[in-house]
């Protein structure tokens, strides 16, 4: 009957529509950050990524049982199946509502873009364009002082970063902050590195883990993104334009990972000209850490996994109400270009 019921609020709760409005209030501005601050806080303490002990525990665990059903053949091979299988979606059931409660209902919030005053007049080609020029003019002027500052080694949390997500997070209305995580190492780093995933939020734990070979200058905005996860800005989008705030608000060395990042970003949302026209304008420095980044990417992608492996991101993300699926990475331009709140960072 438990386990009945356990699959039956699974399915209700994945299909049945609960009001934007009523997950902000309750959930995401209410419970969440209480939840948030003691667990991240609890598993920063922690010296190795616990989803990995999560994984491996699951994985153990059912494999061990379903050899103890296979052994036993009680009732025959398809009843011993059937058992297996029942056991699979009961603990699909369990780990999906665990998911939901932990994090993933932020999935379901009010939007950042119905939040904030936000004018779609002000994105238009010109304006990306403009916003591509700018990050060019600031990569130039930050290359020098950001190297001469230099980058954390990705071990501890970046306290000019944890500094700077506060003010962010207040900029954007809260009233409780997220605690930032320490970046971590997964063993789903082979994965992450052939897929081209640069990191990942864990959503049980909600720890921070980040792919193994980022460039120093590439750290802390991945980290600043996923941080942006962990104050429950789950869709990638706007992911992306919290750690861009954030980063923002920080020292020389944090905005130049920032602004590489929104190169890149805005430059994809062009006509190839244009963007060969404002790549020519970047200084040496500049152009060789964008190259750094694209050998970096091309020496560890494999075509097959990093395809397949956004395919099915695309289908998670769509199931998790992101109607964009991982077009939702580039939402961050209409955000930056669209929104009008104060204090708006200076570009």
């Amino acid at each position: 009957m438990v386990r009945a019921a356990a699959v039956i609020v699974a399915v209700a709760a994945a299909l049945l529509p609960i009001p934007a409005a009523l997950v902000e209030r309750v959930y995401s501005s209410a419970l969440f950050p209480i939840w948030q601050s003691w667990i991240t806080t609890a598993s920063n303490a922690a010296p190795v990524a616990l989803l990995d002990l999560l994984l491996v525990g699951v994985a153990l665990a059912w494999l061990l049982l379903a050899a103890v059903d296979i052994r036993r053949r009680s009732g025959g091979v398809g009843r011993t199946a059937m058992r297996i299988l029942g056991r699979t979606v009961v603990w699909t059931a369990a780990l999906y509502l665990i998911f939901l409660a932990s994090w993933g209902l932020n999935y379901r919030r009010v939007r950042l873009i119905d939040k904030l005053a936000f004018d779609k007049t002000r994105v238009s080609e010109d304006r990306v364009r403009a916003l591509v020029a700018t990050a060019v003019a600031r990569l130039n002027a930050l290359h020098a002082p950001a190297h001469a500052e230099g980058w954390p080694a990705g071990v501890g949390v970046d306290r000019k970063l944890e500094a700077a997500f506060a003010d962010a997070q207040r900029d954007l209305g809260a009233t409780r902050v997220a605690v930032p995580a320490r970046p971590k190492h997964s063993l789903l780093n082979v994965y992450f590195r052939r897929a081209v995933v640069d990191g990942m939020t864990d959503p049980y734990f909600l720890e921070t883990l980040v792919a193994s070979d980022l460039l120093p200058f590439e750290l802390p905005f991945v980290t600043a993104h996923e941080w942006a996860h962990l104050a429950g800005y789950n869709d990638e989008g706007e992911a992306n334009f919290v750690g861009w705030l954030t980063c923002m608000r920080a020292d020389a060395s944090r905005q130049y990972s920032a602004w590489l990042f929104l190169f890149n970003e805005a430059g994809a949302q062009l006509p190839r000209h244009d963007r060969q026209d404002l790549a020519a304008r970047l200084d040496a420095g500049p152009r060789a850490d964008l190259r750094a980044i694209a050998d970096r990417v091309e020496r560890n992608r494999n075509v097959r996994v990093s395809e397949a492996g956004w395919r099915v991101y695309n289908q998670y993300l769509k199931a998790n109400r992101v109607e964009s699926g991982a077009a939702s990475y580039a939402e961050v331009i209409r955000l930056i270009l669209g929104t009008r709140f104060n204090p708006i960072p200076t570009m």
